[in-house]
């Protein structure tokens, strides 16, 4: 088996060093074999998956593809690797499978659902007798779910137009519990748990039809036989925060869980407790809670973020923790570091600070961080995707490249983000990207003010949805930016509707109250397009031309209207989907950023 190994030059600039470092992801493990790992790293040059055998330490590559492989899962007796095969980062493929042992004399990759035709993915769930529940979405389809047993012809047991997905299956195969916005609603789901031959068990719908803005979240079915409890994220009061509900008999366990952030759960092996994850004010934080005192005990981390965290059956603790200043570090509550890839280290940032600034839809919080010297800086005002995502005091080699070569950045945590609430990130609805900036705006002008920010030398940048956010605030605010750096962005949102993953129509729906065709006004409103001639600064654009989420189409809609009144502007067209997976893939669009601000900037 092949160790990962990383190298490099130490001439290297350490903006390059901190992409280029190895690094893994908090490692998986089989529920039945947890001494069989499976995680992430990027020690070729190309995420990838590697298996890892727990008990002599070897580890090997299971995926070796050009534009890298990240979704994967273990079957619970770690015999067993499944992985989803797309194309060039589309997000359009099906699941394959390999021993977990794998080598010349027992196999490769296979199908692991023969039967089932390429889709996007839906939530996969895996059975101890090999069963599997796979999820699928496709424009043609919408949503349907299928029971795939070995050896047999896949069933369809659920279907619908709207948004619907696997969460779970329980510890005895024999229930199924699924997310689905059949309201219409999909930002906030309802959870049903059906049986094998998809008859109904049990349904928990907060949004009373789709009345009310209040989102469920499966969890976790209860890891021990005979256990049919599951648990269920939910937002009453206000929060992401934890219940027991048991679909069987229909009563639900409230928990003494009293914390100001939003908290996410799983299960102790042994079901003793709960391993909670409180992310409040873009810190993130893991607690216990142990059901036979009804009390939490705090497992003690570092201050930064935990960006995810897994009970081991010795109860242990494993988590993937990191700071702005600091590289993420897989460690363990036992001692030590769990997985820590050889070769290059990553260097060291600038630690984060805290602003917070009155906005027109309450309190902002932003996160700055300065470079060496006195201010005022050139600044990169960096906007985060999602849009129900948010920035947090976690290492990024991104904003740490901007911060060598001079530049302050922040990071604006604008209506619609996660961490501060339910009514935060549902302020986002009907003038969709309009609120984001006007939040953006706030910070911005505090940071001038301030003395933290040059006037002169404004930076708007971000990917996904901070592309879109880029794009439409050069347009409808284009006094008060210099620079736009606009990465896989929805630029012309009617056409972006039409091309994008079903998934995302369902989200647009929602976010926009309806459809192209039934809200015209809105969508021209929230779309970069429509103000695309108002543009004045200089305007860089990276896409994806496998992107299903930003499709490429849209993107060259606009870039034609800026050819079309000679704007300066450039554009990069890489070959993958919503992003890379390459390492060095990702160093160019960097440095070409870097380039395109240098050169504009002066």
């Amino acid at each position: 088996m092949t160790e990962i190994t990383g190298s490099t030059p130490e001439s290297m600039p350490a903006w390059e060093k901190r992409f280029r470092a190895p690094r893994v992801s908090l490692p998986d493990w089989a529920e039945d074999a947890p001494e069989r790992a499976l995680f992430v790293s990027n020690a070729t040059g190309t995420y990838e998956l590697y298996a890892w055998d727990r008990t002599t330490g070897a580890q090997r590559q299971a995926t070796d593809r050009p534009n890298g492989t990240t979704d994967g899962v273990l079957s619970l007796d770690g015999e067993w690797i499944w992985w989803f095969s797309d194309t060039d980062g589309d997000e359009f493929g099906v699941w394959m499978r390999q021993p977990f042992l794998s080598g010349p004399d027992n196999g490769s990759d296979e199908p692991a659902t023969p039967g089932l035709a390429p889709s996007y993915p839906a939530g996969l769930a895996l059975g101890r007798d090999g069963t599997a529940i796979v999820g699928r979405s496709t424009d043609e389809d919408g949503s349907t779910l299928h029971v795939v047993r070995p050896g047999e012809a896949p069933v369809e047991i659920y279907r619908h137009r709207e948004s619907a997905g696997v969460g779970d299956l329980s510890h005895d195969g024999e229930l199924i519990a699924i997310e689905h916005t059949e309201h219409g609603d999909a930002m906030h789901s309802a959870v049903r748990v059906l049986r094998l031959d998809g008859s109904v068990v049990a349904e928990l719908d907060d949004t009373e039809g789709g009345t009310r803005e209040l989102g469920l979240e499966v969890l976790g079915f209860a890891p021990l036989a005979g256990d049919s409890r599951l648990l269920i994220g939910h937002q009453r009061r206000g929060r992401w925060e934890p219940i027991v509900w048991n679909p069987l008999t229909g009563e639900e366990t409230e928990l003494a869980v009293d914390l100001p952030g939003d908290v996410n759960a799983e299960w102790y092996p042994d079901g003793s407790g709960l391993l909670l994850s409180h992310s409040f004010e873009a810190r993130g934080e893991l607690w216990r809670y142990d059901f036979a005192k009804a009390a939490l005990i705090q497992v003690e981390t570092p201050s930064g973020t935990v960006s995810g965290a897994t009970a081991r059956p010795d109860g242990s603790v494993e988590y993937l923790w990191s700071s702005a200043a600091l590289p993420p570090v897989v460690r363990s509550t036992a001692g030590g570091v769990v997985l820590d890839p050889p070769g290059l280290t990553a260097p060291a940032s600038v630690p984060v600070e805290d602003a917070w600034v009155d906005g027109p839809g309450g309190r902002v919080h932003a996160l700055v961080q300065r470079p060496a010297g006195q201010g005022p800086f050139p600044t990169v005002f960096e906007i985060h995707g999602g849009p129900t995502w948010h920035d947090s005091d976690a290492f990024g080699a991104g904003p740490a490249a901007w911060v060598d070569h001079g530049y302050a950045v922040v990071r604006v945590n604008y209506r619609g983000s996660t961490g501060y609430g339910r009514e935060w990130t549902d302020a986002l609805k009907h003038r969709v990207g309009l609120i984001e900036l006007e939040d953006i705006a706030a910070v911005r002008e505090w940071a001038v003010t301030s003395g933290l920010a040059d006037p002169s030398k404004l930076v708007l940048s971000g990917g996904s949805w901070g592309g879109y956010l880029t794009l439409l605030g050069l347009g409808t605010q284009p006094e008060a930016w210099t620079l736009g750096l606009a990465a896989v962005p929805v630029a012309d949102y009617v056409t972006a509707y039409h091309d994008e993953m079903e998934a995302l129509k369902a989200m647009d729906r929602t976010l926009l109250g309806g459809t192209p065709e039934e809200v015209p006004e809105r969508f021209a409103a929230s779309s970069p397009l429509t103000y695309v001639d108002a543009v004045r600064a200089p305007v860089y654009i990276s896409a994806g031309v496998n992107d299903p989420r930003c499709p490429i189409r849209q993107v060259e809609n606009y870039v034609d209207r800026l050819v079309a009144r000679g704007a300066a502007h450039e554009v990069y067209r890489y070959d993958a989907g919503h992003g890379s997976l390459v390492v060095e893939e990702r160093i160019k669009q960097v440095r070409l950023e870097l380039d395109f601000a240098a050169r504009h900037l002066g």
